[in-house]
Parts: structure tokens; C-alpha cells; sequence
């Protein structure tokens, strides 16, 4: 009995009870009883019978398809805005000042011999310590992939998309003619715009360039106002809130974004270039002021940033060595390698690439050697970062890869585009692949280790021709400037942004193997000159003795006329003894014997009489 009692406890109080608010029950109904009511009675019709017309069988087709409309609604663009806080020092009594710190000492002294002091240190202490132990016991942020080695090889292929498009806010389209990438985060990008076609530049043309958050398309981050169209821009590597830009009337403008949009510097028309800026470069140095800058005027620059009111040095690229700006090259591109401080390059108009050592003993030795290879402008040079004595070129619709000890051609380089190539920059991630971009708007990604004839990836970015292209220090990120004032803003794949195993060796062995090659075919080609060098050189003195042969005394030469003239009368003379004789004689024989004397007697004058009307000319000549 005990046991059943406590079996029906256990059942009892295994119960659960289900609660529902009324409300979620819909309306509630209310019935009431009441008798039924006719509201419609339609009665028969005879006319319609008779007009009723039997029908067996009865097709009726029916679909049993769902029926579907298809609608577009475009969305409204989301825009955005940034905006920020400057957080100061606070919790400070009025009459301290923060920012002296003998104040600041002298208040926490204060504070401390207060007796409150310890017992508020001690109620945190409690509180922060269980936090500080939670973070001792657990590292969110630790990695735990750092340890694995790395992937043979990326299975993607290579791949690109446009991820923002930052246009220009004018109603005048101008070309985007430099990027930079901000030097803290890049996660800012600069833009100098200007219209490089002087015939079709309008009046209404803005001036400004600007300075975008690339989270944020809608509106530029900041606007700089120079004195004329900006040609390049680029940040300083060591201040990221300063910038320097080339103008398009030859000036050298200077910008702390700290201080607004207006120049902070800017150098004299006078001392500054004649011709549009085309590339502005940073150096290393100490003060981190120091740029350098070439133009089409044949003038390569040096600045110092503080004061711009005359370069500290100045060359002109004139190959005669006589410093002449009349002859000197326009220069189109400009490169400088930071592991190199004494050397930099010069792409220019004419095709040539001038190597310079900018500390040589006189202005006429600081062009050390030239590389031809470029039908037009070279607009685009820069050294492999990798591999600083392979540098890459653009120019006419090729790309090309040298090395510093081939002067005659190139090691490597592409097909001839069907459109013009403006610009090209290497991996600095990958040192097989570079970029390059055209005149029809598509970008190529070249990967010589894959595959030299053909692009690895062709991108077609936009209408417009593309002008300018920067990649990101991280090698994720790319921009390319279009004609029409866009910048498009694209994120690379993983094989394209990741160093491969074994790649930097492969790329030393291919760009050897290939200088090995450009030099056996030069010497080659060396021994071939010189050959044909001494051979015609031979020919010159085999040519020159005979005519030492043939030059004698104009008297002796009259002399022999003379003589060869009187004996070919006394020969004549002969001859017709002769024929008196042999009429009086006859004979067959003696008539054969005096043609053939008659004969070459004859041919005897003529050459005599040629022979002294040659020489008498010559000799009164």
C-alpha cells in the first residue's frame, strides 16, 4: 500500500501546465440560434431553355502552370558618411592643466594620501582582476594557422573584381593621371587629375584633386586646390598627412592635410620646370623632405619641401654631355630604387631609358648608359622590387623586362598589343606578375612564370581608356585611373596576392637564364660587326690602291698618246704600201694577213684616240 501511495505522488506531480494569452486566439466568435432566412431566389427562365444546346463530349483546356509576373525595382544608393572624434584627456580638476605635468605629479601625490584612495584601488581591484584572469587564460587573438607550412601551390585561378568606383564630381571629365595609396593603412587613396590634351582642355575645367576613403564613393574625403591641374601626386612615405604633386605648367606643389586644401608650398615658375610634371619621387633622407622630379622640358629636379623657392640640384638630360636644353631628352618616367640611394632612371619621349648616378664627379658624367628599345614615349618604368637589377618599361604597345648588364635589348618582353599601353607596375608581393593597362580599358595581369606569349588574366575594367594604375603595398588591392575621370578600385584573388613556393628562385634562375642568352646573342652580334667592319675596311685600301695604281704623270700620259697616235699613222701608212703591193702582186694569203693587220690596227686607234681624250680631260679639269 506504501508503494502505490507513492507511485501516485509521482504521477501527480509529473504535470505541465500550457498557458496561452487569449489574444493569440484571433477574434472570438459569439453564436446565437435563429431561424434560417432567404436572401436571393432566382427562378427559372423558359426563353433560356430554349436557347440551351447539348454538348457531349466537352473539351475544356486548362493550364496547370503556376502564373508568375516578373518585376524591377531599383533600390535608392546608400550613401554614407564618416565622420570622427578626437578623444582628449579628461576627469581633471579645472585649475590642472593636463598638459604640464609638474601639475599633473603633484595632483596624484594629492590624491594618494587621501584615505579613500586605497579602499576605491581595492573595490576595482576586485572587479578588473577577474577580467585580467579571463584574458591570462585565453588568447582570442592568438593564431593558430602561423604554424602550418604553406600550400604548395593556390588551386584559384587568378581572379579580380571591381569592389568601388570613385568618379569625378566635376561636369568636366578629366583624366585621373597619378594615384598613391596612403602610407598608414592605404586605406585612403589620391588622385591628380588634369587633361594632358592642351587643344581640348575647356574653360570651365576644375583644378582640384582629391583624396578618397575608399569605404566611401559618394563624396571625396578632401579636396586639393592647386594653381594648376595637378599631372601626379604622391604621399610621403614618412609623414602621411603631407603630399607633393607636379602641376601642369611645370610647378611643385607641397600639402599637410592638416592644414586644408590649399598648397603649403609652392615652388616658383621661374626655378620650376618649363613643361607638364610628369613624375614626382620621394627620398630617403633625414628630414624626410627631400623629392626629385622629372618633365618633358629635359629636366630632372632636386627639392627640399621647406623651401621650394629654387631645386638644390639640377640636371639636364642632354646625351652630348653639354647641358643644352635645346637637345636635351623630355622625360617621361621616372624611377628611383631606396636600396640604391646614388641611382635612379630616366624613361623618356624619344624611347631611351637613361641610367644616371646622381653623385658622379661632374654634371656630364652623371649619365652612365641609355637602353633603346621603345618605338615612342616610355610611360612607365620601374625596378623589380625583388630583383632591383631587372626593371620593366612601357612603351608603344610593349612591355619589357631588361637588366642593368644588357644595353643592346631587352631579356624579355610581350607581343605587340593591338592597343596602346600606358601604364605598368610590379607584384610587390609576387615577383612574376605585373600589370599593365591599355587604351581600351582593359587591365592584363602577366605572370611569367606561368605563361609570356598572353596575359594570365584580362580584365576589362571600363570604356574608357585606362591611363594610371597603383597597387597597394599589401598587393590586394589595385586602382586604375580612366580617361573620363574614374578610378576603379578592384580586389585580387589569393593566387594573385600570395608569394608561391619556390618562386623568387625560379623568377632568379628565368631572368639569368635569359641574360645569359641576350649576351651570348650580343657578342655574337658584336663579332658580326666587326667582321663586317674590317671587310669593308679592306675593300676601302684595296680601292684606294688601285686608284694610287692608276694616277701617273699627266705628261707622261700625253707623251704615250702622242707616241701611240704617230704609230698608228705609220702603221696606216704601211698598210697601204701594202695593198699597192698586193694589187700588184696578189694572192689569197697576203689578203687574209693585211685584213686582220687592218683590223687590229684600227681597233689599236680608236682605244688610243678614247685613251687620250680621257686624260686630256682629266688633266685640264
Amino acid at each position: 500500500m506504501p508503494h502505490c501511495l507513492q507511485c501516485i505522488n509521482l504521477i501527480m506531480e509529473i504535470v505541465h501546465v500550457y498557458v496561452r494569452r487569449r489574444g493569440d486566439f484571433g477574434r472570438q466568435s459569439h453564436f446565437s440560434d435563429r431561424p434560417a432566412e432567404l436572401l436571393v431566389d432566382i427562378g427559372p427562365d423558359p426563353p433560356l431553355a430554349d436557347g440551351f444546346i447539348h454538348r457531349d463530349p466537352r473539351d475544356v483546356a486548362t493550364q496547370s502552370a503556376q502564373e508568375m509576373s516578373e518585376h524591377q525595382v531599383n533600390t535608392e544608393r546608400f550613401e554614407s558618411e564618416s565622420r570622427g572624434i578626437n578623444h582628449v584627456e579628461g576627469g581633471w580638476p579645472k585649475d590642472v592643466n593636463p598638459q604640464e605635468m609638474e601639475q599633473t605629479i603633484r595632483f596624484r601625490k594629492k590624491v594618494e594620501k587621501d584615505e579613500n584612495y586605497v579602499t576605491s584601488v581595492l573595490q576595482l581591484g576586485s572587479v578588473m582582476e577577474n577580467c585580467i584572469k579571463q584574458n591570462n587564460a585565453t588568447d582570442i587573438y592568438q593564431d593558430y594557422s602561423e604554424d602550418e607550412e604553406a600550400a604548395d601551390e593556390v588551386q584559384e585561378p587568378p581572379a579580380a573584381k571591381t569592389v568601388n568606383v570613385f568618379r569625378d564630381p566635376n561636369e568636366v571629365k578629366r583624366t585621373v593621371t597619378g594615384l598613391s595609396w596612403h602610407p598608414d593603412g592605404n586605406r585612403k587613396l589620391a588622385g591628380a587629375y588634369s587633361c594632358l590634351e592642351f587643344q581640348k582642355a575647356s574653360k570651365d575645367m576644375s583644378f582640384d584633386s582629391y583624396i578618397w576613403d575608399i569605404e566611401n564613393p559618394n563624396r571625396p574625403e578632401l579636396t586639393l586646390k592647386p594653381v594648376s591641374p595637378l599631372v601626379c601626386l604622391e604621399y610621403n612615405p614618412k609623414d602621411c598627412h603631407t603630399l607633393a604633386g607636379g602641376c601642369y605648367n611645370g610647378q611643385i606643389a607641397f600639402w599637410d592635410t592638416r592644414r586644408g586644401s590649399q598648397p603649403v608650398e609652392l615652388s616658383s615658375v621661374e626655378q620650376s620646370h618649363r613643361d607638364p610634371v610628369y613624375k614626382l619621387i620621394w627620398m630617403q633622407s633625414k628630414t624626410g623632405t627631400d623629392a626629385f622630379s622629372a618633365s618633358t622640358d629635359g629636366q630632372v629636379l632636386w627639392w627640399d619641401m621647406r623651401r621650394l623657392s629654387e631645386p638644390t640640384e639640377r640636371l639636364v638630360l642632354d646625351l652630348s654631355r653639354e647641358g643644352s636644353l635645346d637637345a636635351a631628352l623630355g622625360a617621361s618616367a621616372l624611377e628611383f630604387e631606396a636600396t640604391m640611394p646614388t641611382k635612379f632612371m630616366v624613361g623618356t619621349e624619344q624611347g631611351l631609358v637613361l641610367s644616371c648616378n646622381r653623385k658622379a664627379k661632374s654634371p656630364a658624367e652623371k649619365i652612365v648608359c641609355t637602353f633603346d628599345g621603345h618605338h615612342g614615349p616610355v610611360y612607365a618604368l620601374q625596378r623589380n622590387p625583388f630583383f632591383p637589377k631587372n626593371f620593366l618599361t612601357v612603351g608603344d604597345w610593349t612591355a619589357r623586362i631588361w637588366s642593368e648588364d644588357i644595353k643592346e635589348s631587352s631579356i624579355m618582353w610581350t607581343r605587340y598589343q593591338t592597343s596602346y599601353l600606358m601604364d605598368a607596375c610590379w607584384s610587390p608581393v609576387r615577383p612574376a606578375v605585373f600589370f599593365t593597362v591599355k587604351m581600351d580599358g582593359v587591365l592584363d595581369v602577366w605572370d611569367v612564370l606561368f605563361k609570356q606569349n598572353e596575359p594570365t588574366l584580362s580584365i576589362k575594367v571600363c570604356d574608357e581608356g585606362l591611363y594610371s594604375l597603383r597597387l597597394q603595398e599589401s598587393g590586394r588591392l589595385l586602382a586604375c585611373g580612366s580617361r573620363l575621370g574614374g578610378a576603379s578600385l578592384l580586389e585580387l584573388g589569393p593566387s594573385l596576392s600570395t608569394l608561391q613556393r619556390n618562386e623568387k628562385s625560379l623568377v632568379a634562375a628565368m631572368f639569368e637564364r635569359e641574360t645569359k642568352r641576350e649576351k651570348i646573342l650580343e657578342a655574337r652580334q658584336r663579332e658580326l660587326r666587326l667582321k663586317e667592319r674590317s671587310r669593308s675596311e679592306q675593300s676601302r685600301e684595296d680601292d684606294g690602291a688601285k686608284e694610287a695604281d692608276g694616277q701617273e704623270d699627266p705628261e707622261e700620259l700625253i707623251a704615250r698618246a702622242e707616241a701611240d697616235f704617230f704609230s698608228a699613222i705609220d702603221a696606216e701608212i704601211k698598210r697601204r704600201q701594202k695593198e699597192e703591193d698586193k694589187h700588184r702582186v696578189g694572192g689569197e694569203e697576203e689578203e687574209e694577213e693585211e685584213e686582220e693587220e687592218r683590223a687590229f690596227q684600227f681597233e689599236k686607234v680608236l682605244k688610243t684616240q678614247q685613251c687620250c681624250c680621257f686624260y686630256f680631260c682629266h688633266f685640264f679639269s
